[in-house]
Parts: structure tokens; C-alpha cells; sequence
């Protein structure tokens, strides 16, 4: 008999956990995914931004769909399902304001408003946001919405400081540096839980990888960036992306801790 599909299994059965174990791997992984799918979503819209909007969404879907079929944690399963969402929620953020013509300003409250609606729903139906309590489908499928608006976020506000505030795109990098600090400090001296403090950071990686791919990639008379161009910036970031992913599902340093407390 073949194993029931995701969509004959209940949302509420308890799966074994399918994210992995947040530590240093994971924030690093976390920012190469940001930067490299910055670098690719650009790198194709300059080629034809139909055919890079329909590809990107066909990838999305197969990729995420495959990671919400998975009956455990695989560092290659995950990580790609993440660089889709990357990709793909840039030319999500882009198409907003390049095609319909929203500022970045208003695009950047609807999605952070996205974000907190996500995490509100969640919180009321399933009781914990906490990347450890992900044990159910339906937990799975808030989070996966989460990441979705939290990369859509990150794109705008990226975006945001470099154009609209017209900081360029070291400035921004440095702004986004500082700022990702803030949370980790919050949580060292426990005056935020580390729920909270996970969640800002997650969103501050987006912005933070996005400009460091826009610095390195885009030309000088765009915002200041140094010009090595945005496919040499994703065959690079790629190249990495791969060798960590490979690490990881070698050595298992991130697979998921049962014992973690919710």
C-alpha cells in the first residue's frame, strides 16, 4: 500500500519534525538563501521577466509542495523549498511596485502587516509561533505562509532604505547589520523571549542578504553597487549555497532536536 499523500493526511496528526535546529548553520544558510535569491529573481527578470515570474512560481510550488509531503527533516528538501520562496517572493515584491506602481513605503506595511496577521492566526489556532512546535501539517503550512510574507517583507524594506530613503546599498547593509544585532542582544539579556527575538531576525536576514546581493551585484550609478553583476553573484552564491546544504545533510549538524521545548 502506497503512504497517504499530504492532502489524505490530516492537518492536525502529529508528523515528526520536518524544520531543522535553528543555531549558527542556520542563520548563516539562512542569509546565503536571501542574498542568492535576490541575485537569481534579478538576474532573470533581466532576461525576460514573464518566463522568470512563471518559472520562479513553478519552482516555488514543487519545491514547497515537496517539503510539506516530507515525513522528516532533509537539509536539502528544506533549504531548497527556502531559496524557491527567496526567489520567488522577490519577484512576488518587485512585481508590486515595478508593475503596479505601489511605493515601497506602502508595500513594506502590507507585508509587515502580512507578517504579523500570519503569526496572529497561528498563534490563536495552533497556541505557540515557536519553530519547535512545527509537529503538525497545519503548523507547517502557518510557517511556510510566515517565511512567505517575511521574504516579501524583507524585499520591500530592502528596497525601502536603498531607494526611497536613499541610503544606497552599503548604507543599507550597515543599517540591516546593526539592526539584526538588536534582537540577539534582546535575548541575551532576556528582556525579549526568544520567539520574538527569532522572528525579527528572521525578517531583518531578508533585507540584510537582499542588500549585500544588490551591493555586490548591481552597477556603481545604481544605488553604489560594485558592478561584478547579478549572474556571477548568484553562480557564486550558489556554488556556496551547495556546499553548505551538502555539509549539512553529511554531518546532520542541524537535524531537528526532539527534546526541544516549544
Amino acid at each position: 500500500m502506497s503512504p497517504p499523500s499530504l492532502l489524505s493526511r490530516p492537518t492536525s496528526a502529529r508528523v515528526a519534525p520536518t524544520v531543522p535546529h535553528v543555531a549558527l548553520a542556520f542563520w548563516v544558510v539562512k542569509l546565503l538563501t536571501t542574498g542568492m535569491g535576490e541575485a537569481i529573481s534579478d538576474f532573470l527578470a533581466g532576461r525576460s521577466p514573464v518566463v522568470a515570474v512563471g518559472v520562479g512560481f513553478v519552482a516555488f510550488v514543487v519545491a514547497v509542495g515537496i517539503q510539506l509531503g516530507a515525513a522528516s527533516y532533509s537539509p536539502v528538501r528544506y533549504w531548497t523549498a527556502v531559496a524557491m520562496v527567496a526567489v520567488f517572493g522577490t519577484m512576488v515584491a518587485d512585481a508590486v511596485h515595478v508593475v503596479l506602481g505601489v511605493p515601497y513605503a506602502v508595500t513594506t506595511v502590507g507585508y509587515l502587516l502580512a507578517v504579523l496577521v500570519c503569526l496572529a492566526a497561528w498563534q490563536k489556532v495552533e497556541g505557540s509561533v515557536s519553530i519547535h512546535s512545527i509537529t503538525t501539517r497545519r503548523r507547517e503550512l502557518f510557517y511556510w505562509a510566515t517565511v512567505v510574507a517575511t521574504f516579501a517583507l524583507g524585499t520591500a524594506a530592502g528596497d525601502l532604505t536603498a531607494f526611497t530613503l536613499r541610503l544606497g546599498y552599503l548604507a543599507s547593509v550597515l543599517v540591516f547589520g546593526a539592526l539584526i544585532l538588536v534582537p540577539l542582544a534582546l535575548w541575551r539579556l532576556q528582556v525579549l523571549g526568544p520567539v520574538t527575538c527569532f522572528w525579527t531576525a528572521y525578517v531583518l536576514t531578508r533585507p540584510l542578504g537582499a542588500s549585500i546581493a544588490d551591493w555586490l551585484g548591481k552597477p556603481h550609478t545604481k544605488a553604489g553597487g560594485l558592478g561584478f553583476g547579478d549572474g556571477t553573484v548568484s553562480l557564486v552564491a550558489l556554488l556556496l549555497f551547495g556546499a553548505l546544504v551538502a555539509w549539512l545533510q553529511r554531518t546532520g549538524v542541524d537535524r531537528p532536536r526532539v527534546d526541544e521545548p516549544a
